[in-house]
């Protein structure tokens, strides 16, 4: 009888045992927090933010940056002075910086000379991982039609005064709390011509030994009518590449025996933030498009994934191609350009409420997991193994598995006090792994897929 009260006192206190520890049973898993991230994201700023860069005139990566009125010179210093204004207001909580290269006319066919060109970067520091990033991103460039013409109107309203708006709401949401990895909220130039701006500050991260857990770019978040005959104001995309671009060639050799041919750091990201959306955000409807980005066509988080970080693109579904890269004017009753009233504002605070939960996970959750490595060939059981951490913000792990035709995690096993689990009846042959590690508040960080056997001695 004691023994039975003992056992069932442990159950009370949601414990029980296993054969190599005893295992506390899963935290939570919804945080209050996310809701009230949701709820703050406001379409009156975001508008506000988009109208005053517009009122730029044209932000062409090459036009005036010395006038206070017109030119991507001006349009940066503003971004720079909100988030300073940001950064007062939480009593100095972010680190506001320009980060910058010089690009010469040869670099390229749509440089029509010779610049600076100047990214704005807003740091959130974390208080236990500081050199751990979670990064968004907008574009503060617009364009026309043509985009050597740097002196013509280019309000880009959408394209991408949206995404850049997003970006300063998401740094006043998140500038009210702490978070253990830091944040970094960034305006990126150059991308019209050629991505110049992300490849900057990818090799500055890379320079300072930055850790990115995740780049969320985000370009064109504002319209909801597409060219397609959709009006949606729900459905949105996440573009990833399947696999490092700069992987090794052990790593492709070992793929065509453990598989994981959709399984790189970039396609895991895509999967955290569908998680956090289904979670926390059921009414909308994200897309992960398995592909780098739109066909033949490339974004800011490119130059990212280059280096090898996680990185993918979150933007509407239906595009309006009038709108963009369009001078202004009225063709056969057809008005193009990109301006204000193709922007739907509760959906860009829709994208930016996405965005901002994202990165709250991220920052919130613990490190990833290192070293997974998976056994089981010719077994009724899968054996999954990590380095062992001594993090105490770590509470356990998480072991997902799905059929290989699914894009998601669809079923999953917590363990703790472990750093090795055998899933009994599971079958390697007809699934794959991955592990996550989860945080005392339940925050998770993405599945690291394990390319690696383990190897017994």
């Amino acid at each position: 009888m004691k023994i039975r009260n003992y056992l069932f006192a442990l159950l009370s206190f949601g414990f029980f045992l296993n054969p190599l520890t005893a295992q506390q049973t899963a935290p939570p898993q919804t945080d209050a927090r996310f809701y009230d991230i949701i709820e703050s994201a406001s379409p009156e700023r975001i508008e506000a933010d988009i109208r005053k860069l517009i009122s730029f005139g044209t932000r062409n990566t090459f036009s005036d940056t010395v006038s206070q009125t017109r030119g991507i010179g001006a349009a940066r210093r503003w971004i720079f002075s909100e988030f300073q204004k940001i950064s007062k207001e939480c009593g100095g909580c972010l680190e506001v910086f320009y980060q910058k290269d010089f690009v010469e006319k040869t670099e390229g066919s749509r440089v029509p000379h010779s610049a600076w060109v100047v990214n704005v970067v807003a740091v959130l520091r974390g208080t236990d991982y500081p050199n751990s990033y979670a990064l968004m991103s907008g574009d503060i460039d617009s364009r026309a039609s043509n985009t050597m013409n740097f002196e013509i109107d280019a309000p880009g309203a959408n394209d991408n005064a949206s995404g850049m708006a997003g970006t300063i709401e998401a740094a006043r949401i998140l500038s009210k709390y702490k978070f253990k990895h830091s944040i970094a909220f960034v305006g990126l130039s150059g991308e019209e011509q050629g991505l110049f701006g992300g490849a900057g500050l990818a090799k500055y991260a890379q320079e300072n030994n930055w850790e990115i857990v995740g780049v969320l770019n985000n370009d064109m978040i504002g319209n909801i009518e597409g060219v397609d005959g959709v009006i949606s104001n729900r459905d949105f995309r996440i573009f990833s590449e399947p696999t490092p671009a700069n992987e090794s060639e052990g790593l492709r050799r070992a793929r065509r025996t453990v598989g994981g041919e959709v399984d790189g750091n970039s396609r895991q990201l895509a999967r955290y933030i569908y998680k956090q959306v289904q979670t926390y955000m059921p009414e909308m409807n994200p897309m992960m498009i398995y592909r780098l980005d739109r066909f033949g066509r490339g974004g800011h988080h490119r130059p990212f994934n280059d280096l090898g970080f996680a990185g993918v693109r979150i933007m509407e579904a239906h595009e309006n191609y009038v709108r963009q890269h369009q001078d202004l004017r009225t063709e056969n009753g057809i008005k193009y350009g990109d301006v204000i009233e193709g922007v739907n504002f509760e959906y860009a605070a829709k994208l930016t409420a996405v965005n901002a939960i994202s990165l709250a996970g991220l920052a919130w959750g613990p490190k990833l997991p290192e070293d997974v490595r998976i056994g089981g060939a010719v077994q009724p059981s899968t054996t999954l193994q990590w380095k062992e951490s001594n993090d105490p913000n770590i509470i356990g792990y998480k072991l997902y598995w799905r059929l290989t035709t699914s894009p998601t995690w669809d079923n999953s096993r917590f363990v703790s006090g472990v750093n090795e689990f055998t899933l009994e009846g599971i079958v390697i042959d007809n699934y794959y792994f991955g592990v996550a590690a989860v945080a005392k508040n339940g925050s998770e960080s993405p599945v690291v897929f394990p390319y690696q056997q383990i190897r017994r001695r």
